[in-house]
């Protein structure tokens, strides 16, 4: 965890940075204090993998010795050996063997170039004093962060408990809801009941009436179409009289035959009023009054309005008389084009006027239905307003009981990210986080959104377990896997997004500071009294 790193960090320092005086234990070059035992003068070295044991004075005499290179501390004899820099005044550190005398200086108290010749100046106090100050910094966010946290604790124990209470309301809100829609819609069904019956009623009533008045007006047009089609006024339609209503033609072949005509007489070749009853069932859907106006004009094809146009584009009135000869052509052909649509287009036939008793619609509804109506909708109105009602508070109470529910750390102190979202502008994407939902990406300069991730879940190592965030299942990439996010969370004192890369194809990694994942903090008198005590 951050604090304890932390707390070695400005312990070594401490150690590093003592302000009394320093003293020097004898050791050979290139080993660590913490393995001078090993190292005794005057007495036999045993090679500390236990391989062999060889004199003292075979130590750093730049001969490699011991198979794991502990004879050559000081040296670049042992490709495996490694270096020890004490780097009084900063961290001490340990590097290869191969970089002894090389003539770059890689500690910074410049004791891996004792024989190459190399200037190099000990920079071990002003790096020591840098990242103390650093360290220092550190430390101070750290402090604050905690402290943040501390109050996000607070917020949170207290805002969990408003939400238990909320809960608790919206469940007893429930029960009352629940009583109150089955008890509206049990009026609801008692007043659509005589609404269902009363409209039956109007309903069976006026088809009665619409039969007798359509009855009525058949029997007036059957009256009106006889007086037409008696020319001669002698009291019967005759076959030459039926014969010019091409309408009624039975196979729509645009001719009404004597025999067709007959047929449609009934096998007479006239019939009186009586017997024209018959005649007008199988003839009024298509018969047209006399007095219609004249048939619409044939609606022109494509072609035909093509060639008009075209004409009309090309008057020779417009065009040099070179064009003349083009445009005669153009007749020429047009007439035959003319010719071979007479043959093709059928002949006009015109269509049955529109009857009135198609118009005739049911009056309205009388006083006492349409107080039933009235009432029975009021009551479906209230139904759905309360089962509106219920749905609401039950959506309510199942998103309290999933924020409820939710892994916000150990103290809650993460629920305050919960419905929150941070962006992070780069120069090419807009990276938006939404804790405990979603990761997506967007293009800067318009283009749709990706999703990167939807929540999984949290995905830090055990000893620390609330440091990483898992979003995984977004949207695929092109021949690869589903997209997904890893976001690793730092102590600050601000919630904001830090920085995104791609490390793997369609593998998103995130860094998110927030005070939450904040750790207590070491004293740091305690970090300096340490150093005597060590």
């Amino acid at each position: 965890m951050m604090s304890c790193a932390l707390l070695l960090l400005l312990m070594s320092l401490a150690l590093a940075m003592g302000t009394g005086a320093a003293v020097e234990i004898q050791r050979p070059r290139g080993v660590p204090l913490s393995k001078r035992q090993f190292y005794e003068e005057n007495k036999p070295f045993t090679c500390l993998d236990g391989s062999s044991t060889i004199p003292f004075d075979r130590v750093n005499d730049d001969y490699c010795d011991c198979m794991d290179g502990s004879d050559e501390p000081g040296t670049a004899a042992c490709p495996n050996g490694s270096f020890h820099c004490t780097n009084a005044g900063f961290r001490p550190a340990f590097i290869p063997s191969s970089r002894i005398n090389d003539g770059i200086c890689d500690c910074c108290d410049t004791t891996d170039e004792y024989n190459s010749g190399a200037t190099c100046q000990n920079t071990c106090r002003e790096m020591g004093r840098k990242e103390r100050e650093s360290l220092q910094i550190m430390a101070e966010i750290t402090k604050e962060g905690f402290m943040l946290k501390q109050q996000l604790i607070h917020e949170a124990k207290r805002g969990q408990e408003d939400k238990q209470g909320k809960l608790t309301e919206l469940q007893g809100s429930k029960k009352g809801l629940e009583g109150k829609v089955e008890a509206l819609r049990t009026v609801k069904e008692t007043e659509e009941d005589p609404e269902k019956k009363a409209k039956e009623r109007h309903l069976k009533s006026w088809e009665e009436k619409k039969e007798l008045i359509c009855m009525e007006k058949d029997k007036t047009r059957m009256a009106e179409a006889f007086l037409e089609l008696d020319d001669d006024a002698d009291g019967y339609v005759s076959v030459a009289e039926l014969q010019s209503h091409l309408e009624l033609d039975p196979d729509s072949n645009g001719s009404l035959t004597e025999t067709e005509t007959q047929g449609l007489l009934g096998g007479a070749d006239k019939v009186d009023t009586s017997a024209f009853e018959t005649v007008w069932s199988g003839i009024k859907d298509k018969y047209l009054s006399e007095g219609l106006s004249d048939p619409p004009a044939p609606v022109e094809t494509p072609q035909e309005e093509e060639t008009r146009d075209f004409v009309a584009d090309h008057n020779s009135d417009h065009y040099p008389e070179d064009y003349a000869g083009e445009e005669e052509d153009v007749e020429d052909d047009e007439a035959d084009d003319d010719h071979e649509e007479e043959e093709k287009v059928p002949p006009t036939v015109q269509t049955p006027e529109k009857r009135e008793d198609d118009e005739v619609s049911m009056p309205p509804y009388d006083t006492e239905t349409q107080s039933l109506i009235d009432a029975a909708q009021k009551a479906r109105d209230d139904f759905d307003e309360a089962e509106r009602a219920l749905r609401e508070v039950d959506d309510q109470i199942k998103n309290l009981e999933k924020e409820i529910g939710f892994d916000f750390g150990p103290s809650a102190e993460f629920s305050y990210l919960y419905s929150q979202c941070y962006e992070l502008s780069t120069s090419e994407y807009i990276y938006r986080l939404c804790p405990f939902n979603r990761v997506s990406q967007k293009p800067k300069f318009g283009g749709s959104e990706t999703n990167l991730g939807l929540w999984g879940q949290w995905d830090g190592p055990e000893d620390n377990l609330y440091s990483v965030m898992k979003y995984d299942h977004g949207q695929g990439c092109w021949q690869g896997p589903n997209r997904s996010t890893t976001v690793k969370l730092t102590c600050g004192k601000e919630t904001v997004v830090t920085s995104t890369s791609e490390p793997s194809r369609c593998e998103y990694l995130m860094e998110f500071t927030t005070p939450a994942v904040c750790q207590e903090p070491a004293s740091l008198d305690k970090v300096l009294h340490g150093r005597t005590e060590l």
